[in-house]
């Protein structure tokens, strides 16, 4: 039995808003978190390309939402899928005004898009109670439509240890805890992923 993989990643497109985005002619898979939970290095670590999505050392600075277009492949059978990174959420240093369409633009984006099937919600293991993600939760899981999902994926796992991972899953069991240090952690994001918008049993 192979192993789901992203055989070929390439970045479509950056869009302010709903009204610029790509036409939704694909299932797509979004991604939302933190400004700094590592959503760009997750992205790269799926995808196996080192440099795809564009990380800043300034949190909240990648203030578009940004596309790409994947293949995967499982038991030599492709499947076409978009990527979606989410402007990082809880900017500390933008101007309230900013803040204001940002969050306009990305409201009507994640409640009006009916191309997205996974909503991909990473947190950081070292902050699993953050009233940020509490609330993102919340939205999210009071929109989600019929063929919609929410998953949690709780990021920088190698920073815990056992007790702590442990405790962790215990509070949140449904999440998948996952490392860009370790690869085999992506491959329940890829199964989940497959499963859910194609269909493809493990």
């Amino acid at each position: 039995m192979s192993t789901p993989r992203i055989i070929s990643a390439e970045f479509v497109k950056s869009a302010q808003s709903l009204d610029d985005s790509l036409p939704e002619n694909m299932s797509e898979v979004v991604f939302l978190g933190r400004s700094n939970v590592g959503k760009s290095s997750t992205i790269n670590t799926l995808t196996n390309r080192k440099s795809l999505a564009k990380s800043s050392s300034t949190p909240g600075k990648t203030r578009l939402i940004n596309f790409f277009d994947t293949i995967y492949e499982y038991d030599e059978t492709r499947y076409p899928l978009r990527l979606v990174d989410l402007p990082g959420f809880g900017y500390a240093k933008v101007s309230k005004s900013l803040k204001e369409v940002w969050q306009k633009n990305l409201l009507d984006f994640v409640h009006d898009r009916v191309s997205i099937r996974i909503f991909i919600h990473l947190r950081d293991c070292r902050h699993p109670n953050a009233q940020i993600d509490k609330d993102v939760s919340e939205y999210i899981k009071g929109i989600l439509k019929p063929d919609q999902m929410y998953v949690e994926v709780f990021t920088k796992s190698d920073k815990l240890n056992q007790k702590e991972l442990s405790a962790l899953r215990r509070e949140f069991p449904k999440a998948i805890m996952f490392t860009n240090s370790k690869n085999h952690t992506a491959i329940p994001i890829h199964k989940l992923i497959l499963n859910r918008v194609f269909g493809v049993e493990f």
